[in-house]
């Protein structure tokens, strides 16, 4: 009990030569702690007769709130000295010029969907939409696609139940227009489509546009014509030549995959052919009176190919180093 003035003034002895909280825990536990000198103070108040044990214990606990008060003032100080030099260090000098603001651009595969959008609607082409979340009807049926046909695999198409699906291809936005208008059609259909495939050349989520022109009078003729003008136009080069293989879907027939060239070598570039009578049977069109073409085209193969993008990874990384060219 002789030593409770000293263990005052030697806390706050200790206290005040701490600079950081860490070192002032460490002088607290010397006093507060499990093995401290106040600790053990209170623990020799059992060797003491019960007459003397309520005044040394209240003079204990006296000595207990003068330690914590002098670790608070202390802790506090610290606490101060430490928020005045981060503020310090973090000041703004206010009279310099400010930052200019800066201007974002837009991705470059809506910068491809865009320029398509026009220069398709230049010829006479309106834009069209629709949901992304189809019937197997209109994904499938609509278009003349068999039920063993393998795109109705859950291997290459995403399944939200068993009558619906997120499209595989802008197609049903042509069947919905077909249904809801009358001929002369004259549409293109961009968007986004999903297929279950995934590396360094695909992508589960990518862009199509598909076009469609139905009338009395339309030919294999009209497609070549609009798909070479457009290409040309799109690349802005006279010299780009297009050609047709024969191929097989089942909403065309005849159906052909479509190349381009401007120099060495031919890149395949889509798909297209003359709309199936099957598929006009589904949307009540005459197939004796009208005839019509359809095509559809990869957004980010033109995308790579307009801008010279040699990874198609780089569209969905988002690294501004990238973007920050197309703004």
């Amino acid at each position: 009990m002789q030593n409770l003035d000293h263990i005052i003034s030697e806390a706050r002895c200790d206290f005040s030569a701490c600079g950081n909280i860490a070192d002032l825990e460490q002088a607290k536990a010397r006093y507060l702690g499990k093995s401290g000198s106040l600790t053990e103070a209170l623990k020799g108040l059992g060797k003491l007769s019960a007459e003397e044990r309520p005044a040394a214990g209240a003079a204990i606990n006296v000595v207990k709130q003068q330690v914590e008060a002098a670790l608070k003032e202390k802790r506090d100080a610290i606490l101060l000295a430490e928020q005045e030099r981060q503020l310090a260090s973090e000041s703004l000098d206010v009279t310099l010029p400010a930052r200019q603001a800066g201007e974002g651009g837009l991705h470059p595969v809506s910068l491809t969907l865009r320029r398509i959008e026009e220069l398709f609607r230049s010829i006479g082409f309106e834009v069209a939409e629709g949901p992304e979340i189809e019937s197997d009807f209109y994904n499938f049926t609509a278009l003349n696609i068999p039920e063993d046909h393998p795109a109705r695999a859950m291997h290459d198409t995403f399944y939200v139940d068993e009558q619906h699906v997120l499209r595989t291809h802008t197609s049903p936005v042509q069947v919905h227009y077909m249904q809801d208008k009358e001929p002369p059609l004259k549409i293109i259909a961009p968007g986004r489509v999903y297929r279950v495939d995934s590396d360094a050349t695909h992508s589960p989520m990518f862009h199509q546009v598909e076009g469609l022109w139905v009338d009395e009078n339309i030919s294999f003729a009209n497609l070549k014509g609009v798909v070479q003008d457009f290409l040309q136009r799109f690349f802005e080069r006279d010299d780009l030549q297009v050609r047709f293989r024969p191929s097989f879907f089942p909403f065309t027939e005849p159906s052909a995959e479509m190349d381009m060239s401007w120099g060495d070598g031919w890149l395949e570039i889509g798909g297209c052919g003359m709309v199936h009578p099957e598929v006009f049977g589904h949307v009540g069109i005459d197939s004796e009176k009208y005839r019509g073409f359809a095509f559809g085209l990869g957004v980010e193969r033109l995308t790579m190919l307009r801008y010279g993008v040699n990874d198609l990874r780089l569209f969905f990384e988002n690294d501004l180093r990238f973007l920050k060219q197309f703004a």
